[in-house]
């Protein structure tokens, strides 16, 4: 019997990750359905947003969403992201591309073992460090480094633009407490923790097994995010806060989201974890995802579906 409603779109029409818009945020509106398109409608009209080829939609305050809209969200691998005021708060996502676990599982070895671990994590620092050698550096030394990277990078961005600078500080809870350069900041990252939180899970990975980040369930949102602040929000957060606008939020946000077009972030991200987890980025979206049984013996499985009581003793 033909199943009620729109049937959902062949994965061969979906775009991947990496071809995908970043992000579209959207509050105090309505969002619905409208064949395989998204609208969102509020005071001032209806806007469509075609669903195959968004990374992630981020849905603030006052946005109520239908079953036919998250259906088709579902069915297009778009992942959803319900945050607090201003984009700044994250409380919820909704499931996203991946159906193969692959790389969910060679992430959890490669995070499972110390060596493995700091093998990960010493190269997603030797990004940051073009040119120099961290293969002998412990990770004491390396976040020493790191932070002194940081530190150098928040001066150069305010030279640059001519405003003062002090230091990193910013009330979790209260965004508008900090001065303009640290709320811009804030939800800079924000914004940013919400594409690489897109692009791990459409890949199929963890965002909770972080190489460097721990004991928490965005662990490796904030690994993978860290390797782009230096091009991408630091940046958009120090141009905002030079010539704020009425909404300063709103458009460090703008700044944001031209700059991850700009530097091709998406395609760079999805690029960046399949070569820290050492998958072929041409394999990837070819994974067999077909259930099988784990057979016991190393990283072999076993067909599913078939009872096996035949071989119990």
């Amino acid at each position: 019997m033909a199943l009620p409603g729109m049937p959902p779109p062949e994965r061969i029409e979906l775009g991947r990750i990496e071809d995908r818009w970043s992000f579209v945020y959207l509050e105090r509106c309505t969002v619905h359905r409208d064949a395989n398109a998204i609208t969102a409608t509020d005071q001032e009209g209806t806007i469509h947003i075609p669903v195959a080829v968004l990374g992630c939609l981020l849905l603030g305050p006052g946005a109520r969403v239908t079953h036919a809209a998250m259906s088709l969200l579902g069915d297009c691998g778009a992942s959803v992201v319900w945050v607090g005021e201003n984009g700044v708060r994250y409380y919820a996502h909704g499931r996203s591309l991946a159906k193969s676990s692959r790389l969910l599982e060679t992430q959890a070895r490669l995070v499972s073992n110390n060596k493995s671990r700091l093998e990960v994590a010493r190269t997603m620092y030797s990004w940051r460090f073009p040119g120099e050698d961290v293969e002998a550096l412990t990770m004491q030394q390396l976040r020493g480094r790191e932070g002194a990277r940081v530190r150098r990078v928040y001066r150069q961005e305010a030279a640059r633009v001519g405003i003062n600078w002090d230091k990193r500080d910013y009330d979790r809870d209260d965004i508008t407490t900090g001065d303009p350069v640290n709320q811009a900041l804030t939800a800079a990252n924000a914004s940013l923790y919400g594409i690489v939180h897109s692009v791990i899970v459409a890949l199929g990975c963890s965002p909770g097994l972080g190489f460097v980040h721990s004991g928490t369930d965005r662990a490796f949102v904030y690994d993978i995010a860290d390797l782009y602040k230096a091009v991408v929000t630091i940046p958009a957060a120090f141009e905002a806060a030079a010539s704020p606008e009425d909404n300063l939020l709103s458009q460090v946000r703008r700044k944001v989201r031209d700059a991850v077009v700009s530097e091709r972030l998406l395609k760079t991200c999805a690029r960046d974890i399949l070569t820290l987890l050492k998958a072929d980025p041409q394999e990837v979206w070819e994974l067999d995802d077909s259930l099988s049984l784990w057979s016991g013996k190393g990283d072999t499985t076993v067909e599913s579906g078939k009872n096996y009581a035949g071989d119990a003793t």
